[in-house]
């Protein structure tokens, strides 16, 4: 089998290339900068030698890009999905101060990014008769309000939005969509919280320090789920939230049943019956 990873070549993008390749699967890593996407591959083939493992340096919001990216990996063989990690955090501040087309960019890149790239990849599954797994990224924001960081908050909520209805539509092709919230992984992207200063909300830019500080959550860890929802074990699972360093999943394959018939980890609009009111 063959996968795609974007966002391959740092942090939680290169720790899931890292766990497939770990587990005999061949990769396709993609990212915008070239130097450090290249690095990514020589490591990975270092590291598990004879793996499969290829990069291709790509904009994952450009259509026909991401398409040249799925023909590497048609020639690699047995291509059976995408793992769509890339983002950027985008603006930070309050709505009402921050540039509007930076907020716009942030959405593009990540809600039109994983539109584009899980469009693509279900397409290409379609087209060769073949079942395959998606899995896209959710983050802060996703679950609940993310002050100072909306545009960051309003794609990755609609990322989840995409994986549920996606995940509908495709299920008669074989094809899985999942979503994984990885928890607070420290990345590059968090200097940009640093840099912002009282700009992120001093509660978060201090809870950000203590994560940075303690380590904050493995991004191998993600990389575990999400190994996980592309397997076989998995099967039967779409269209669902994973939240990594919260839910028990794995245990899922034994409740699949339960949780393709209800709407456990979905988003969905509380009412008052839901705790426990008797009006409405």
């Amino acid at each position: 089998m063959t996968f795609v990873v974007t966002g391959g070549s740092m942090g939680i993008g290169r720790a899931c290339a890292e766990e497939l390749l770990r587990r005999g699967a061949g990769a396709v890593l993609c990212a915008r900068g070239a130097g450090p996407l290249q690095d990514a591959v020589r490591s990975c083939q270092a590291a598990h030698r004879g793996a499969a493992v290829r990069g291709v340096p790509t904009d994952v919001s450009d259509a026909r890009a991401f398409d040249r990216v799925l023909d590497v990996a048609d020639e690699m063989g047995g291509f059976a999905g995408t793992v769509h990690a890339a983002a950027v955090l985008g603006p930070i501040g309050p709505v009402v101060e921050v540039d509007p087309e930076e907020w716009f960019d942030a959405i593009r890149v990540n809600l039109l990014g994983a539109l584009v790239v899980a469009r693509a990849t279900c397409r290409r599954l379609i087209r060769a008769g073949r079942p395959g797994s998606v899995v896209l990224f959710s983050g802060g924001g996703g679950t609940g309000p993310f002050p100072r960081y909306t545009a960051y908050a309003c794609g990755k909520v609609g990322v989840v939005r995409l994986t549920e209805t996606l995940a509908q539509e495709v299920a008669d092709a074989g094809i899985r969509v999942n979503c994984v919230a990885p928890g607070f992984v420290v990345t590059r992207m968090h200097e940009q919280t640093l840099a912002a200063g009282e700009a992120a909300g001093h509660d978060y830019l201090e809870r950000t320090r203590r994560e940075i500080d303690g380590g904050g959550v493995p991004p191998e860890l993600a990389a575990r789920a999400v190994a996980f929802l592309v397997s076989p074990e998995a099967a039967g699972i779409t269209g669902r939230l994973l939240a990594a360093p919260w839910d028990d999943w794995t245990r899922w394959p034994e409740h699949a049943a339960q949780i393709q018939g209800s709407d456990l980890f979905t988003l969905r609009r509380i009412v008052p019956r839901d705790r426990g009111m008797d009006w409405q």
